[in-house]
């Protein structure tokens, strides 16, 4: 893990003291509410403690998806916001490590072997060989958003879509029923006029 990345979850993490090497950082439920030494990791994705694992992966993709780099190139805050939402999520993605921060257990020796989150910038990559003349105009291809939408989003567009779908169906039969009752209305008033045209009648020609 790099020792910056390494920095910025230490400041994330509720402690009262630095951490040392094979110590564990000391911290309590109540100061992850808010009364710690540091920031609350629930507070920095937006969900509560007792959220599940489900809610945690939600809030970090869109949150991760808002703050990204390639959509605000530039911003110092949306990178730093990015980076804390990633390290964040970095802990409560692990049910392990979710379990230890609750009862703050959580070491520097755990952190180092925690895997990356999905999301997360990658490290820097060391200087390229110059490239030849001829391919010098070259740049990277742009991050693809919509892929990035569809692969943490597509199953929610197929519901809103299968949604819409039975709305419109449950609208057409409520159209087609509302005819059929105003035919009904129409013939019923149809057969009684006629019955009261053939009593006048025979009532005429007596």
């Amino acid at each position: 893990m790099e020792p910056a990345a390494l920095g910025r979850l230490r400041r994330l993490l509720p402690a009262r003291c630095a951490p040392r090497p094979g110590r564990v950082l000391a911290s309590s439920r109540s100061g992850q509410a808010g009364g710690g030494g540091g920031t609350n990791l629930y507070e920095v994705l937006g969900v509560a403690a007792t959220a599940t694992a489900a809610q945690i992966k939600t809030a970090y993709y869109e949150q991760s998806f808002r703050y990204h780099p390639d959509r605000n190139a530039g911003s110092a805050a949306a990178a730093a916001r990015f980076a804390a939402v990633s390290e964040a999520y970095r802990v409560l993605g692990s049910a392990a490590l979710r379990r230890k921060y609750d009862r703050g257990l959580l070491s520097p020796e755990d952190l180092r072997g925690a895997p990356q989150p999905s999301g997360r910038p990658p490290a820097p990559a060391p200087p390229p060989p110059r490239a030849p003349a001829a391919r010098r105009g070259s740049v990277p291809p742009p991050f693809d958003f919509d892929a990035f939408y569809r692969a943490h989003y597509g199953e929610q567009l197929e519901r809103e879509q299968l949604l819409r779908m039975r709305r419109e169906q449950l609208r057409l039969r409520r159209e087609e029923a509302a005819a059929q009752g105003r035919f009904r209305l129409l013939s019923d008033l149809s057969v009684g006029l006629f019955f009261v045209l053939g009593f006048a009648i025979i009532y005429g020609l007596k």
